[in-house]
């Protein structure tokens, strides 16, 4: 695979998978680059909307193309934002207004577990009848109050206990290495080092 086009816009996400994809040696291109609108997300599954993003942009594009769809899965909210993340708090998506959601809607909750989770779903083709899907898992909690200037998203509200700093808190090697891209990203690597298609 010479060229793959990743299905987002989000900029933390495109440096993320251009930094994680650079040892393969594959061009990554931008379905922006491109002149490719943005596809529907309108289903309840994260594989779902995954999905349907590659098979649109590949479809688009005539490439390979590469569809991630993640969010923070909140315990005491039943799972949400789940999988309107990204517009949890309404149109335009802004991270400050759904940080400031999250923690409205979290006031007086004792409980605050809650996980990152990401698919990434590859397609070689815009039909392609055997898809890679990859998943991967981050587990911690939701702080109090917004703490660091790294990441994006929710991570200046993601606590990690076990090392005792909020995830916009960790160097990007640091989060490669734990987060639920991170993980997904390293299933998928190694799928793509020794798949022969």
């Amino acid at each position: 695979m010479q060229k793959l086009v990743i299905a987002s816009n989000n900029p933390g996400k495109l440096r993320e998978f251009r930094q994680m994809l650079a040892p393969l040696g594959i061009e990554v291109l931008t379905q922006s680059e491109l002149g490719i609108s943005e596809a529907e997300e309108p289903h309840v599954t994260f594989i779902e909307n995954a999905l349907a993003k590659a098979r649109h942009v590949s479809r688009e594009s005539g490439l390979p193309a590469l569809a991630d769809d993640s969010g923070i899965c909140v315990t005491a909210l039943n799972g949400m934002p789940g999988v309107i993340s990204a517009r949890f708090s309404g149109f335009p998506k802004s991270d400050q207004r759904n940080n400031q959601k999250l923690l409205q809607d979290m006031q007086g909750v004792a409980d605050r577990r809650a996980h990152y989770y990401c698919v990434l779903v590859l397609v070689r083709h815009a039909d392609d009848p055997q898809p890679v899907i990859c998943e991967g898992e981050w587990h911690g909690e939701i702080a109090q109050a917004e703490l660091g200037e790294g990441g994006f998203g929710y991570d200046p509200l993601f606590w990690l206990p076990q090392f005792g700093k909020m995830s916009a808190e960790l160097t990007s090697d640091e989060k490669h290495a734990i987060s639920h891209r991170g993980k997904a990203m390293k299933v998928l690597l190694e799928r793509l080092l020794h798949d022969p298609r």
